[in-house]
């Protein structure tokens, strides 16, 4: 009876470590990989999908943004199988070599699945380039074109704005001039020749 309980036990435990072995290895799929090219290009490097991966890689060069996506079946390769991390990371390395991670690229080969299958193989698809996102340089013309309006505004109110106080100054003189004609009248009217000026004087003082 002992020894058949032993057994059980032998069994349970194989069984197991059996089904650890068969619990399949941590996918890659979701991962980010970040690196740099040969020209400092700052890159990532992304994978999603199941037996039919795509990798969309995108870098930032002086301004620009390129991108370049492939397509395979990496699991086809058994060693991609056993360590999907290893293979990605070699694929990051031999981009680091390279001046551009989109050109010269149309096929990705590493030496981990040299031997496996044409369908393991990652073959680019699609590939572009975006310039640099430009709205904040619009927002800033279009702030600067509106306080230049706005200046522009102000600068015609100035111009516009009538000179007040001159014509204030010309009515004024206009009126004592008047004034001074009148006194003069008066004086001529009422006063000696040789007191016109006196006269004048005195009137215009009583005139205001």
């Amino acid at each position: 009876m002992k020894s058949f309980a032993l057994l059980f036990l032998v069994v349970i435990c194989g069984m197991g470590g059996l089904g650890q072995n068969l619990k399949p290895k941590k996918r890659s799929n979701g991962e980010v990989i970040n690196f740099r090219t040969k020209t400092k290009d700052a890159c990532t490097m992304s994978m999603s999908g199941d037996e039919e991966v795509k990798l969309r890689i995108e870098c930032k060069s002086q301004g620009v943004t390129y991108w370049c996506e492939f397509i395979g079946k990496p699991s086809v390769c058994r060693a991609f199988r056993n360590n999907p991390k290893i293979y990605w990371n070699q694929i990051a390395m031999e981009l680091r070599k390279l001046p551009h991670a989109c050109k010269s690229t149309q096929v990705l080969k590493i030496t981990m699945c040299q031997k496996a299958p044409s369908a393991a193989l990652m073959k680019q698809i699609a590939a572009g380039m975006e310039p640099e996102d430009a709205a904040d340089q619009i927002k800033s013309v279009q702030k600067t074109s509106t306080s230049e309006r706005g200046a522009g505004k102000s600068s015609i109110k100035k111009i516009l704005k009538p000179p007040i106080l001159p014509l204030i100054k010309t009515t004024q003189r206009n009126q004592g001039s008047e004034n001074e004609t009148e006194a003069m009248k008066l004086a001529r009217e009422h006063c000696w020749e040789s007191l016109h000026g006196f006269c004048s004087y005195i009137i215009g003082i009583f005139r205001g």
